[in-house]
Parts: structure tokens; sequence; C-alpha cells
């Protein structure tokens, strides 16, 4: 496969082929190859802190984590940022937080709940990436009713899912029809009679 020579080239090392890609190209010092940065990357953290004071009994943590990490597995994906969740209340087991409080790395359970926020890209795109995340955290930490969290529903349904216990609606009924609803529990609606 030769794209104009450059994009795609094989080469074949003991029996196998090889993709040599335009990155290889990239390091030989070959200006204007996309997705090359030209400017020096960089590393930034952005710290949120969890307004557990004026909310203390919403479920931040779990909020942000959802079922089995996976929430925050998709933030990270989509804004190809680290996020870290430390501070009192981090660590599920508050015994365990306890005995960790004071060992080496374990430093930040003496602060309040929060969050950070690692990004490490090209100095021109890491703001733009750093935002899109805050944006993202800083809208799961803004406490919702509960009846008006289509977010927890998600997260609840695919809980439900991962567990195998989710129950399917019926697409003929409405999700607000109950199954004392049905229209086969009407009295206009009777069974046919069988032979018996």
């Amino acid at each position: 496969m030769d794209l104009e020579g450059w994009s795609v080239m094989q080469t074949e090392d003991n029996g196998h082929l090889q993709r040599v890609a335009p990155i290889q190209a990239a390091s030989m010092g070959w200006p204007g190859l996309p997705g090359v940065p030209t400017t020096p990357v960089v590393k930034r953290v952005v710290r949120l802190d969890v307004p557990v004071d004026k909310y203390p009994n919403y479920n931040f943590v779990g909020r942000i984590l959802g079922p089995r990490g996976n929430s925050l597995k998709r933030v990270e994906a989509v804004t190809e940022c680290r996020v870290y969740i430390r501070g009192k209340g981090s660590v599920k087991d508050s015994v365990k937080e306890e005995k960790l409080k004071d060992k080496p790395g374990y430093e930040h359970l003496n602060e309040p709940l929060h969050v950070l926020v690692e990004a490490e890209f090209p100095e021109d795109m890491i703001n733009s990436r750093l935002d899109y995340a805050v944006t993202i955290l800083e809208n799961l930490l803004k406490p919702v009713d509960e009846s008006l969290d289509n977010y927890k529903k998600q997260q609840l349904r695919e809980l439900a899912l991962l567990n195998g216990t989710l129950r399917e609606e019926s697409p003929r009924m409405s999700p607000s029809m109950s199954p004392s609803m049905s229209p086969f529990n009407s009295t206009g609606m009777k069974r046919a009679k069988t032979g018996r």
C-alpha cells in the first residue's frame, strides 16, 4: 500500500509484516506532517473541589465513578485526560482510610474531597482539553434531584446490565404504564376460552 509514497509503508521483519507510520517520519525531523505536535508537550493539573460541605448526603464519588468505574473511564476516554478522586471520602472503606491517612502517598486524605484533572498535551491544545474535562466534571458535581437525574438512571441501567438483572420494558408499553395498567388486564380485553 503506497499512498503517495509516505503515509504507510510495510516492511518485512522475521516473516511478519509491520506498518511504518508517519510518526517515524516525524522523528527524522520532516516538517508539516499531520498529527505531529509543533509546540512542546506540557503537563498541567487542575483541581476541582467537591461541594460535600453544601451537600453532605450526596454521593459525588459514586456519580463520578459510575458502575465499576465505567463513567470515569468514559470521561477519561472522551477528554484524553486522567481524572483522580482524592481527599477525605475518596477511599470506599472509612476504616482503611483512617489507617492510610498518615502513610506516604496518602497525604491527600487529610484534605477535603476533590478531583484532580491531569493532562499532557502540546501547549496549543492543553487548555481546550482541560476545559472540556473540567466542564464535564463540573456538570457531574452539580447535585440533581433523583427523580430528574437521567445520568443516574443511565448508570443504574448500566449496572443492571452488567449484573445481568436488567428487565427490558415491553416496546408496546410506555415507561409510565405499570403492569397493572396493561391492556390485557382491562375488563374490555378478555382471554379466549380454551376447550376445557
